[in-house]
């Protein structure tokens, strides 16, 4: 299996190992990737919501419309525009929507080491509280519904309900592939993810979504909404890999408490997602869950919120009408 990385980073492997010894010669590859410097974001990728603060720092929320709140959370190597893309609009007539950059990504500070997803959840769960969140429906895809997952585990009682998107739930057979063990390890923490994040070119990347997406479209102009020099810096690649590749050992331990969630919780999963696979976390939640109801759709790839937005917000509608807290249609 391999978990979501929104820009699919290991296809750049190859690419990025040659132009380490082109641009900077064996004999001062280290030298050389210690001087480069994470691109700033364009003015265009500016923060779009507000900023909490906790002792270990800030964390970025964007915050939109009235109502009942959703709470969303991103996946691995993204940020909060993510949803902002359409999704948070979509729902903002509806409910106040609030989605978060996890700690390290978009503008939120790293706030530490907060690699496992309880501990990512609790850190959200304290900024949802300086902004009054109450008894929201959370919302979280492919790396996010773990992060999800954990803050239903830690507030089983202040949580209406859950609509998962693509989430990765449970530990897979095997092991990720080589780019994933390199990027966490010491060199590739240092050397390639720094080369990756200066010369990654604008083709490449839009060849990696496309995969990503695929069989769905890739939607006009995300790339650049997304942000490609707040996707693409060196922090934020760093604190990603070390993420995925920890991730299954942290799933091993959580899965065996999911029997304990009773609150409603929707979960749709495309059949042709080749990211975070259907019969290795969606399906097993089903059945460890008596409360989960699952969308298998046909035709779908790992991105439920862009392939079919409008399935994603009655999704949505379906969870907060089972919580009891949207009036049925």
């Amino acid at each position: 299996m391999v978990l979501h990385n929104a820009l699919r980073l290991r296809s750049l492997a190859r690419s990025v190992s040659r132009a380490v010894v082109a641009v900077c010669g064996v004999s001062v590859i280290t030298a050389c990737a210690a001087g480069l410097e994470d691109r700033m974001a364009d003015a265009d990728t500016a923060p779009e919501g507000r900023f909490v603060t906790l002792p270990q720092g800030q964390v970025h929320a964007i915050v939109r419309g009235e109502g009942p709140d959703l709470v969303m959370i991103h996946g691995a190597n993204t940020n909060a525009r993510d949803f902002s893309f359409d999704l948070i609009e979509r729902m903002a007539d509806e409910f106040r929507v609030i989605a978060f950059d996890r700690p390290g990504f978009g503008y939120s500070d790293d706030l530490g080491e907060p690699l496992s997803p309880m501990a990512q959840a609790d850190i959200l769960r304290r900024a949802a509280e300086q902004l009054d969140v109450e008894n929201p429906i959370v919302l979280g895809h492919s790396y996010g519904g773990s992060v999800a997952l954990a803050w239903a585990l830690q507030a089983t009682d202040a949580v209406a309900g859950m609509t998962l998107l693509a989430p990765a739930s449970h530990p897979w057979p095997g092991e990720l592939g080589l780019w994933y063990q390199l990027s966490a390890s010491a060199f590739g923490q240092q050397v390639i993810l720094p080369v990756v994040s200066r010369l990654a070119p604008r083709a490449l990347l839009d060849q990696s979504l496309k995969r990503v997406f695929a069989p769905n479209p890739v939607p006009e102009g995300y790339l650049d909404h997304l942000g490609v020099d707040l996707t693409l810096r060196t922090r934020q690649l760093r604190i990603n890999a070390r993420q995925v590749d920890s991730l299954k050992g942290y799933l091993k331990g959580m899965a065996p408490d999911y029997s304990a969630l009773g609150m409603p919780i929707e979960v749709i999963h495309g059949r042709e997602d080749r990211t975070v696979g259907l019969e290795y976390h969606a399906e097993r939640l089903v059945d460890d869950v008596d409360s989960v109801n699952l969308t298998r759709v046909d035709g779908m790839g790992h991105l439920p919120h862009h392939a079919d937005p409008e399935l994603v917000a009655d999704t949505i509608r379906r969870t907060a009408q089972r919580a009891g807290v949207l009036e049925p249609d």
